[in-house]
């Protein structure tokens, strides 16, 4: 293999992996995203969890 077809080929794998390296930090980015999202909404459940319940549930029946 002549050294000008080993630099074409390190060359070739480089753009290579820049693509894949772009492609899996949007990847990754976007998950980052969904996890952000997703721990928001837990801690909202949470904190409606927490809540005190008020509403008929919690009323004594009129017979009381």
């Amino acid at each position: 293999m002549s050294e000008e077809s080993r630099i074409v080929n390190l060359e070739v794998r480089a753009a290579f992996q820049d693509k894949l390296i772009g492609e899996l930090n949007e990847v990754v980015r976007e998950f980052a995203q969904r996890v952000e999202r997703l721990e928001r909404e837990l801690k909202e459940l949470r904190e409606g969890a927490d809540a005190p319940d008020i509403g008929p549930a919690n009323e004594r029946p009129p017979h009381y």
